[in-house]
C-alpha cells in the first residue's frame, strides 16, 4: 500500500506548507515560540501563468517546478520537508465504520476491502491512505475511519514538484482539509469561541470558488462554483484591449485606466456577491438550515475592494475577509506591510504548514 500521507501525522521537525494552485505557488513556514504562540517564519508567493495548472492537473511540469524553486529561494528557507495538497476533485474520501481494537495491519486489510467498493478504478492505480477519526458516534465499540485515495500520477506530480525544488513531500493533504485547519483557528476567535456557529467559508480563487459550511469542525455542506478572479482579467482584456498577460500584470500592480473602478471592478464585485448569495441559497434549499452566522472570504481574489461589504448587502449576513496570520507573531524576515495585501490567499498554505503541530 502506497501512503497518500497521513492527515493527522505529527511532524515535529520543521515543515513547509506549499500550496500549488492554478494561479500561484504559495509557501508558509511556521514555528511555536516558548509560550506556544504561532510564529510566521517565512512566506512567499510566485505567480503561475494561465494554463500551467488546469483543474488540478500539472500541464506544464517544468515551468511549475521552476516556479516552486523560485518561491523556495525567495523565502530564504533551509527547510526541506514539505506538506502539499491535491484539490478535492482529485481525491476520493469516504468515512467508514470499522471494529475498534484492530491492529494497523488488520486495519489496512479492512480499508482495502472497503476502498474496493467506493473507488471506480483498480487499487493498483491509486495511492491510498486512512486515518482513524475516533469512536463511532452510534456504536462506541466501533471506530470511524476516513479513507482517502487518489490516482498515482496525481500524487507523483506533486511529489515531483517538491523534488525538483530540492524538497521532500512528507505529507500530501487535500486542499479543503488544509484550509479548514487554518480557518478553524480563526473561527475559535469568534464570540463564544465559535461554538455552534454556522460559518460559510468561501475561497475565491482564479477559476473556482470553493464553499464549505462548517459548524464545530463538521462540514455541513460543500460546493465548488466556476467563477473567480480570472473572469476579472477577461473583463479587463475586453474593456481595454490588453493581452491576457498584460491584463493580469496590470491587475496585480494596480496599473489600470482611471475608469477601471466604475466600469469594470464594481460590476464584477457585484457579480461575485450575487454568486455567493446564490451559493448560500443552494445550501439553504439542500439542508434544514435557513441562515448562517458568518460568511468568511479567503483566496487570491477575496481581497477585492468592496467585496465584503457587497456580500453583506447581498446576503444580509456578516461578511469578513480572513487573514490566516491573525494573532501570530512575525519573524523579522516577514514584510508585514506587503503581506497585508496578500494574506487571504495564504489560507491553504497556512493550513499545510500547521500540519507540523498536529499529534
Amino acid at each position: 500500500m502506497m501512503a497518500l500521507g497521513s492527515f493527522l501525522r505529527r511532524q515535529p521537525q520543521p515543515l513547509l506548507g506549499l500550496d500549488v494552485s492554478s494561479s500561484s505557488v504559495k509557501l508558509v513556514e511556521l514555528e511555536r515560540n516558548a509560550a506556544g504562540k504561532l510564529v510566521l517564519l517565512r512566506c512567499a508567493i510566485e505567480p503561475l501563468e494561465r494554463g500551467w495548472i488546469t483543474d488540478g492537473n500539472v500541464e506544464k511540469f517544468d515551468e511549475v517546478a521552476e516556479a516552486v524553486r523560485r518561491v523556495v529561494r525567495k523565502s530564504g528557507t533551509k527547510t526541506k520537508n514539505a506538506a502539499l495538497a491535491l484539490p478535492p476533485s482529485a481525491v476520493i474520501t469516504k468515512k467508514v465504520i470499522l471494529p475498534a481494537g484492530l491492529s494497523e495491519q488488520e486495519l489496512e486489510v479492512q480499508v482495502e476491502s472497503e476502498a474496493n467498493q467506493y473507488i471506480p478504478f483498480s487499487l493498483d492505480e491509486v495511492s491510498l491512505d486512512f486515518c482513524v477519526m475516533g469512536p463511532s458516534p452510534g456504536t462506541p465499540e466501533d471506530v470511524e475511519v476516513l479513507i482517502a485515495a487518489s490516482r498515482k500520477e496525481k500524487v507523483q506530480d506533486r511529489q515531483g514538484l517538491a523534488e525538483a525544488a530540492g524538497l521532500k513531500a512528507v505529507i500530501l493533504d487535500v486542499e479543503s482539509f488544509a484550509s479548514r485547519l487554518a480557518a478553524a483557528r480563526l473561527i475559535e476567535q469568534l464570540p463564544g469561541e465559535g461554538r455552534d456557529a454556522v460559518v460559510a467559508l468561501f475561497e475565491v480563487g482564479a477559476s473556482t470558488t470553493s464553499m464549505q459550511v462548517l459548524r464545530n469542525d463538521e462540514v455541513l455542506y460543500d460546493r465548488d462554483q466556476a467563477f473567480g478572479g480570472a473572469q476579472l482579467t477577461q473583463l479587463i482584456v475586453r474593456q481595454y484591449g490588453f493581452s491576457v498577460e498584460e491584463a493580469e500584470a496590470k491587475k496585480r500592480n494596480g496599473d489600470l485606466p482611471e475608469d477601471y473602478e466604475n466600469a469594470v471592478l464594481k460590476p464584477f464585485v457585484a457579480s461575485i456577491a450575487q454568486e455567493i448569495a446564490r451559493a448560500l441559497q443552494f445550501f439553504f434549499t439542500s439542508t434544514p438550515h435557513n441562515r448562517v452566522d458568518y460568511v468568511l472570504l479567503a483566496g487570491g481574489s477575496a481581497g477585492l475592494p468592496g467585496l465584503t461589504h457587497a456580500v453583506t448587502r447581498q446576503t444580509s449576513f456578516a461578511c469578513s475577509l480572513l487573514n490566516p496570520f491573525e494573532g501570530m507573531e512575525f519573524d523579522s524576515n516577514v514584510r508585514a506591510k506587503r503581506l497585508q495585501r496578500e494574506s487571504s490567499s495564504y489560507l491553504t498554505a497556512c493550513g499545510l504548514a500547521m500540519r507540523r503541530f498536529l499529534q
